[in-house]
Order: C-alpha cells, then structure tokens, then sequence
C-alpha cells in the first residue's frame, strides 16, 4: 500500500476510498478489471497489493493518453482499453475482481473544455467519450417537460418545471451554448445561495450529465455484465457518489444475495433463485476523517462490496433495483 500510495501522490484525480477498498477486497490475487480507468489510481493500487494483472477499461480517450508516461513500468500486467464497462463481458471473462468508480472526475471537473463545471466557463459539453449528442444539445433541442424530466428524475431537482421553462424561454432569445450562461439561467430560477450551501446549479448539472452519458443505464447494465464475467468467488467493488446510484447498487446486490425480503410479513413467501452473491460489506462504506482532511470531494462517497457465488449469471429489471426511467411526459 504504501508504494501504491506514492504511485498516485502526483496523480491529477485522487481515488477515493482507496484504502477501505483494497482492505475491503484483500488478498489481492488474480485479474482484476477495473471498469472506469481515469487517472490509474485504483488500478494501480491493486496491481501493488498483489494482482498479477489489472484491465483498464474507460471510454474517455483522454485518459489513455495522460496513463502513457506510466503505463509500461507494468509491461503486460496492465491492459488499456478503450470501451465501456456496461460491456464489460466482452473484455474479459473468469474474473478475481471488478471495481467501479462512478460519477465524474475531478479532473474532467477541472478541465473547463470538457463542460461538467458550472464553476468555469467553456463549451456546454459532458460528454465522457467525447462522441455522440452533448448537454448543449439537450438544453437547445429537448422539450420542456423532457428537460424537466431529466433534472428531477436524474437530479431530484425540485425547481425542475421552473429550470426548464427558463431554459426553454432563454434558449429562444440565443441558444445556450456556455456552461456559465446555463448555470446563470439556473440561478435565476433559485434562491441566493448561502454560505456552506452547495451551488444552485449542482443538481442540474449532475442531471444533464447523467442523461448525456447513460449512467445510469451503464450502472445497470455494468452491475449485470460484472455477474457474468467474474468466477465463483470474485469480487465487485462499487464507488458510488449520490444517492440514487448507491440505491441501485444496494438493491442490485441486495437482490442477488436472495435478501429482498417480503414486502409484508403477511405476504406470501416468494421462491428465491439460488444467490448469485453474498454480500462483504453489510453497509456502505464511508471516507474516514483523514480521508476527508485529505480529499473533501470524498464526503458523498461509498463502497460497497460483493463476492460472486457459483450460481449461474442471470437477469434483473431495471425497474427493480431502482433505476429512474424517464417518461414521455415529464414530471
């Protein structure tokens, strides 16, 4: 740990929750997958406590390019790929182990050009793979009831109606094109921000960058393709940052360790498929007090961990552990 600890020192995103994760997940042996590449830090950090190999998987080609000073210090132990983890089956397959690391960056955050900040100006942007429709085009393109759909479903904005109208109405005097002129419209719409408040645009940002990049469909389909690709005993590992993706993380594992439960102690008793894992950590895992004096963007984090059971891989619904669907005619 402590060569891995100084592997990342200089990194331009500091992982968080590394420490619980590899005392979560230890011995590390075996491949491991780690499904959101970034900066290296999680990847490198197992490849130090003891995995013989780690795959690297992220669909920002960026990534690839800042992991070129390093990468060959680990020669064939480490393999680059540029994918998504929702297909992360298709990459590798008999598994030690999967982490997930969800959310943004902070050093996509940092980048004004990428467009997740509403704290820097540049182009309207989001988007992870750097291809495909960005936030600029759902702001200037989407209906109104769409565009309030997505900031409370993806969101839990509750000033969503009023955003979007704004938006809507903003967007027919000049389309909105700046991170900083979307977060202006945001603002009008909101009380004055406080001290130790977060910032008003918050929420509707995470919302436009969740719907530009699917994730909570990668989320869903990623936690579906980890069941298949590992073996019998492997791990997964999840990073969450805000409620609704632990919701869905903590249900998916609920339900495929067999602990759903009845809705009612009156209800009849439903027949259970055989566990597909067992759960490592009861509850989420938080950032210690050192974490947060060394990384305050750690304090929305937790991981949760998961063993894989010999039971074949099967199916879940979406609608069942949780993931918001938007609808046709908003909310």
């Amino acid at each position: 740990m402590a060569a891995a600890a100084r592997n990342i020192a200089d990194a331009p995103h500091v992982p968080v929750l590394l420490r619980p994760l590899i005392r979560e997940v230890s011995p590390v042996f075996g491949t491991w997958l780690d499904g959101t590449f970034g900066a290296g830090g999680y990847a490198r950090a197992l490849l130090e406590a003891g995995a013989d190999k780690v795959i690297g998987v992220d669909r920002d080609p960026a990534v690839f390019e800042m992991a070129a000073g390093w990468a060959g210090d680990y020669g064939d132990r480490l393999e680059l790929v540029r994918g998504t983890f929702s297909h992360l089956d298709d990459y590798a397959h008999e598994l030690d182990g999967v982490v997930l690391d969800l959310g943004v960056s902070s050093m996509q955050i940092d980048q004004a050009e990428r467009g997740f900040s509403f704290q820097k100006d540049g182009p309207l942007d989001m988007r992870m793979s750097q291809e495909g429709p960005s936030a600029a085009d759902i702001v200037n393109e989407a209906g109104e009831a769409e565009i309030a759909d997505i900031l409370f479903r993806y969101g839990e904005e509750r000033a969503s109606r009023r955003i979007a109208k704004a938006i809507v109405r903003e967007r027919a005097l000049e389309p909105i094109t700046t991170t900083l002129r979307l977060a202006g419209i945001i603002e009008s719409c909101l009380p004055r921000q406080k001290p130790g408040q977060m910032h008003p645009a918050t929420r509707s940002f995470q919302a436009l960058r969740i719907a530009v990049n699917a994730e909570y469909e990668e989320l869903y389909q990623g936690l579906m393709a980890a069941e298949r690709a590992l073996k019998p005993g492997g791990l997964l590992a999840v990073v969450t940052f805000h409620s609704v993706e632990d919701r869905m993380v903590k249900r998916f594992i609920q339900s495929r360790a067999g602990r759903t439960g009845r809705a009612n102690r009156f209800a009849p008793e439903v027949e259970q498929d055989a566990p597909r894992f067992e759960q490592v950590t009861r509850k989420a895992v938080g950032p210690d007090p050192e974490e947060l004096e060394e990384n305050p963007r750690a304090r929305s984090a937790k991981l949760r961990v998961a063993r894989r059971t010999e039971a074949p891989a099967g199916e879940i619904g979406a609608r069942e552990i949780g993931m918001p669907e938007i609808g046709r005619q908003g909310s």
